[in-house]
């Protein structure tokens, strides 16, 4: 897949008492780049819950910090399908400022595809599935 890239500009409310972004919120920036990718890619979470019955769900992740991020800064998450399986994704994320290729922050997650109701691991939706596949 070619990476997707998301812009976030860094808040006062983002940053800790000192002045740096606050570490978890990283997991945050993340979060709302790999919902991005979803509906780039023609998806949207409320509507595959509403729809086809399927949530995603972090079952785990990695993150390693190596340079801080300040208020104001322009930054960019990088996302980057690393495995797909049936009920599965496994997704490189890096986070640089702007116009730099120096990583502030990288991480890996792993997403399970689960049944709505339930919570159990179910397959993605086949056209889901399809459309990953092919961005590959």
């Amino acid at each position: 897949m070619a990476p997707f890239t998301f812009p976030v500009r860094i808040y006062y409310e983002d940053t800790d008492s000192g002045g740096v972004v606050y570490y978890a919120n990283y997991l945050k920036f993340m979060e709302r780049a790999r919902t991005e990718w979803l509906r780039s890619i023609g998806f949207e979470q409320d509507a595959l819950i509403e729809e086809l019955g399927v949530i995603f769900a972090v079952r785990s992740v990695t993150i390693d910090y190596n340079a801080p991020a300040r208020f104001n800064d322009q930054l960019e998450v990088v996302t980057t399908l690393l495995k797909q399986g049936r009920a599965s994704l496994h997704l490189l994320q890096e986070i640089h400022r702007k116009g730099e290729e120096t990583v502030l922050c990288a991480g890996t997650a792993k997403i399970a595809s689960l049944h709505a109701e339930s919570f159990r691991p179910t397959p993605m939706p086949e056209t889901l599935f399809q459309v990953i596949k092919n961005l590959s």
